[in-house]
């Protein structure tokens, strides 16, 4: 039972419509259609068990196999995935420093090729206080916070070698950014953890953030590494290993 952490911290409240959202779907309801509002994600938790549960492997394979480098995060929001991969390092004792980016602001502008996202620009907003109060609360050590956009933190502010990255920035060119500066330092081995990447053809999956795959598939299309999905719950998230 050494990775009980995977649901000890879970947050396992269930997330209650306001009242405007249960009258709109029970219009819904009364016209007979199947849609129905849920609460903004902002108000409930960012991760899943089977979403934990993945991570845990992952993270667990590369420090098994003591893959060089260090770990990041890009997209840190309130940390719930952040404060996971850090027990999971402090379960296996590792040296490896763990830095994660955020600009703490929200999302940028959403571009076309993020397709008909519901997620605008500012959503997402958290203040780093926030982050540093759940590492505090769940008992572990902070990680390294960069504070800004991508565009301005990566090219500077990145570890020399990764050995396993959490690309989290839910639209097209935040993900293309953090491909463009991430890539090039995994070192052999490394995981390359990708939010929100959902592909229909493989299975069912929460498919909100198209610009995610979109990015991903346009970067790696004339790399070695394939792209593989794995199932997330009720959210959607996929995975590469560096050759």
């Amino acid at each position: 039972m050494h990775n009980i952490f995977i649901t000890e911290y879970f947050d396992w409240r269930k997330l209650q419509p306001s009242r405007k959202i249960q009258v709109i779907n029970k219009v819904f309801e009364k016209m007979g259609l199947w849609v129905r509002l849920s609460p903004p994600i902002e108000t409930g938790v960012m991760t899943c068990v089977e979403q934990r549960m993945n991570m845990y492997h992952l993270v667990t394979q590369v420090l098994v196999y003591d893959v060089s480098g260090d770990f990041v995060e890009l997209g840190c929001n309130t940390g719930q995935s952040a404060v996971l991969f850090r027990k999971i390092m402090d379960y296996h004792n590792t040296g490896k420093t763990f830095h994660v980016y955020d600009s703490f602001e929200g999302l940028p502008e959403a571009k076309p090729e993020d397709g008909d996202t519901p997620y605008s620009e500012g959503q997402m907003a958290v203040a780093e206080a926030t982050l540093l109060e759940n590492f505090k609360r769940m008992n572990v050590a902070p990680p390294i916070i960069h504070k800004g956009w991508f565009d301005d933190t990566l090219p500077v502010d990145l570890p020399e070698k990764i050995a396993f990255a959490h690309l989290d920035g839910d639209f097209y060119d935040s993900i293309k950014v953090s491909l463009e500066h991430v890539y090039p330092r995994l070192s052999k081995g490394a995981v390359c953890l990708i939010d929100d990447y959902s592909d229909p053809d493989v299975h069912e999956s929460w498919d909100e953030l198209p610009g995610v795959k979109k990015a991903c598939d346009e970067y790696l299309a004339d790399k070695p590494e394939q792209v593989s999905v794995l199932y997330a719950g009720g959210f959607s998230h996929a995975y590469f290993h560096k050759m």
